[in-house]
């Protein structure tokens, strides 16, 4: 199969037009027209997904996050990036990406977070536009199934995104219940205020910033920190089932390993 019906696709699913003005999404290195027996699935396009991709034999390289996000002036081995794009295009691979507009499509990032945490009533957390009707924006917010300690919730996150860990903005010993929950995959710091104004009791996101987690309880809502990549890693999963149901067999998907970018220590 050419890689263009492959991105078409793609395109059917989260199209490139649905991503934030500052994101960089599509086909970023490659031939667009070439043959796709493979596809390999990342998050991240990191040196050992791509050597990894490599020797796998992979036609096509998807990943979630953009190799590339600010205009290059050259590509060359000097640095990490123009070192990874040279290494795709010597062993022939198409590279693409699919970055904010599959966090905000319907049935993608957020949907698929929120369905794992059982979120229900679940309303845009930040709305982008609207397509055929349907809003479509970053995050999702609504009651949670049952109302649990904040405690309770955490573990729940860490099982249901299969985490080592997570970290906490709140008091885990306090027997109140939270009723009312937001997630948005992956940096939501930004997701706080969007979150407050939903009357959000527990904002379930990543990269949350030291200030911005006591800032965040001092105005009544907790943050289940679970990492960029903790929530995130549901793309390779979803675009394996997505991917296999829609090509029918004829091209074969790899996966790359499931693999936490940060560990913690307990001495």
């Amino acid at each position: 199969m050419r890689c263009s019906e492959i991105i078409e696709l793609l395109q059917q699913l989260a199209p490139e037009s649905m991503a934030c003005e500052w994101d960089n999404p599509g086909l970023l290195a490659g031939r667009q027209e070439k043959d796709v027996n493979i596809i390999y699935l990342a998050l991240d396009a990191t040196d050992q997904v791509i050597e990894d991709a490599i020797e796998k034999g992979a036609d096509l390289l998807l990943t979630h996050h953009p190799l590339i996000f600010k205009p290059l002036k050259q590509v060359n081995d000097r640095d990490f990036i123009g070192r990874r794009i040279v290494k795709l295009i010597q062993n022939d691979i198409s590279y693409y990406a699919m970055h904010t507009n599959f966090d905000s499509a319907p049935g993608c990032m957020a949907d698929l977070a929120a369905n794992r945490l059982g979120i229900l009533d679940g309303q845009v957390l930040e709305p982008m536009g609207e397509q055929n009707g349907e809003v479509y924006g970053i995050g999702k917010a609504g009651k949670l199934p049952k109302a649990v300690t904040l405690k309770e919730l955490a573990m729940q996150v860490k099982e249901a995104f299969h985490l080592p860990f997570v970290t906490v903005y709140g008091d885990l010993e306090s027997k109140d219940v939270l009723k009312t929950c937001a997630v948005s995959p992956g940096a939501g710091g930004s997701m706080i205020v969007p979150a407050l104004n939903q009357k959000a009791d527990v904002l379930i996101t990543g990269d949350i910033g030291h200030h911005q987690g006591i800032d965040s309880v001092s105005r009544h809502m907790a943050i289940i920190d679970a990492g960029h990549y903790g929530l995130e890693h549901i793309f390779m999963d979803f675009m394996e089932t997505y991917l296999n149901e829609k090509l029918e067999g004829q091209v074969r998907i790899v996966k790359a390993a499931l693999q936490f970018p940060a560990t913690v220590i307990s001495i």
